[in-house]
């Protein structure tokens, strides 16, 4: 069953034909007794019409009947005094009183016969197959209006079924248009009460579901928050006994290497986990402004541009001024993972380009390098939390904790922008490379930003 209201319509139309059908028949068949009557009636009147009519008995007279009827007119003695011209001159029917059928003039007749005061005996027929004709006209009248009234009645069920789904509607257009993270209840108003048990077992369905992702962000951002405390503590004993043994001479053993290693990507992880469920978008209270893409990416690149240096990598900026209608915080936190990332991915003396630029009703911010990229068939999954291409580590042999993408998915979403990736146009036959372009919606910003340049150069002349 594809639709309700189909259904409804159909089953309600069946019925409604089902009971006509057999009212109809029911009909049918007491108007064909009564028309029997009436007809049987109409033959016994004319009957006593030709008993009335004084007859010459010197010769039998033939007079011209219609088709309807036939009759004949016989004396005491057993002659032919009159007959219609469609009737034999043969009897027709018995001479006892009543109705028979016979077959003459190649039809079936309904026969009365009827025995005169003068002792005649007057036979009058009927074509029975016109008194059927004669019923099923006025049958069919009858039956008319109803098989008329049928598309009327469809289509005021229709428009009935309609309105009486008309809350199923609403609820189903209220679910349709909530969003992924919306899980506040249900206001439908003045439900009816077949609607009643569903509107409250979703609304029961998503109190379960918002107290569980509640329980899953506490949960995590709680850990994290508390993690960060003995990451600390550990770091700080690390680096003293790393001092200590620098100072007294000693080689520190390898294991003490790989200690602050694993200690500086335990707090990585810890600080990503924290970002990430800050950034969620109904929880993160941006505040929105018209931001320089352009420059904020200028100023990103500059701040961790040592990082690059120590790898030798060469790192551009290209494009224009941008704006966009953004939360400077979050677009900070998207640039830092996105260059983070080809940060660590693109090999030593790798280059890594930057690029913002106005396309159409857009303005698109897009990173590549020159790394190993990331298969086609991996690339959905690549925004899932803590998932990484080939397990824990990369093919680069670079740790990571598989977060900083999704909490760019995160501020994308945070500012209604899609998230694409692509191969790279710095890449070579060893490293296909990886493009990671984010296209935020341009509406009032660009407007406001145009405004903002304004103000800047009057106050530049000035």
């Amino acid at each position: 069953m594809k639709s309700i209201r189909i259904f409804l319509l159909i089953a309600l139309l069946s019925t409604i034909t089902l009971v006509n059908f057999i009212a109809a028949l029911h009909g049918y068949r007491a108007s064909m007794e009564e028309a029997e009557r009436l007809f049987d009636r109409q033959v016994a009147g004319t009957a006593l019409l030709l008993a009335a009519i004084p007859i010459d008995q010197t010769a039998p007279q033939v007079v011209e009947e219609n088709d309807l009827q036939a009759f004949q007119v016989w004396s005491a003695d057993g002659q032919l005094l009159m007959r219609s011209d469609n009737a034999p001159a043969t009897p027709i029917g018995d001479a006892q009183e009543g109705f028979s059928e016979q077959n003459f003039s190649g039809f079936r007749w309904r026969v009365y016969s009827s025995p005169s005061a003068n002792g005649r005996s007057i036979r009058v027929a009927e074509r029975v197959d016109l008194r059927f004709r004669l019923a099923d006209e006025v049958v069919l009248q009858s039956v008319m209006p109803i098989l008329i009234g049928l598309p009327v009645a469809g289509l005021l069920i229709w428009l009935v079924i309609g309105h009486g789904l008309a809350s199923l509607k609403k609820l189903a257009d209220e679910l349709r248009h909530k969003r992924a993270e919306d899980l506040a209840p249900l206001t439908l108003a003045a439900p009816p009460e077949e609607l009643l048990p569903l509107v409250r077992s979703t609304n029961a369905l998503l109190e379960r579901l918002q107290a569980s992702f509640d329980r899953e962000r506490r949960f995590s951002a709680d850990a994290a928050h508390e993690l960060r405390t003995p990451i600390a503590a550990i770091q700080v004993h690390a680096d003293n006994l790393a001092t200590q043994l620098q100072n007294s001479a000693v080689v520190a053993p390898g294991s003490l290497q790989q200690l602050q290693d694993s200690i500086a990507r335990m707090a990585h992880l810890v600080e990503q986990m924290l970002n990430l469920f800050r950034m969620t978008p109904e929880h993160y209270p941006a505040r929105f402004e018209s931001i320089d893409l352009h420059r904020l990416a200028r100023d990103v690149i500059a701040e961790l541009y040592p990082a690059f240096a120590r790898r030798e990598q060469e790192i551009e900026l290209q494009g224009n001024t941008a704006y966009i209608d953004g939360d400077q915080f979050a677009l900070v936190l998207l640039l830092q993972n996105l260059l983070n990332n080809a940060c660590k991915y693109t090999p030593q003396g790798g280059r890594i380009a930057v690029d913002v630029q106005r396309q159409g009703d857009a303005v698109v911010l897009q990173v590549q390098d020159s790394g190993p990229g990331i298969p086609q068939e991996e690339r959905e999954r690549v925004f899932e939390r803590f998932y990484r291409v080939g397990g824990d580590r990369h093919e680069s042999r670079v740790p990571g904790c598989g977060l900083g993408l999704s909490i760019v998915h995160h501020i994308a979403e945070l500012h209604h922008a899609q998230v694409e990736l692509g191969p790279s146009s710095l890449r070579d036959a060893q490293a296909p490379g990886l493009a990671v372009a984010v296209r935020f919606p341009v509406q009032k910003s660009v407007e406001r930003g145009i405004k903002h340049e304004r103000v800047a150069d009057e106050n530049l002349v000035s």
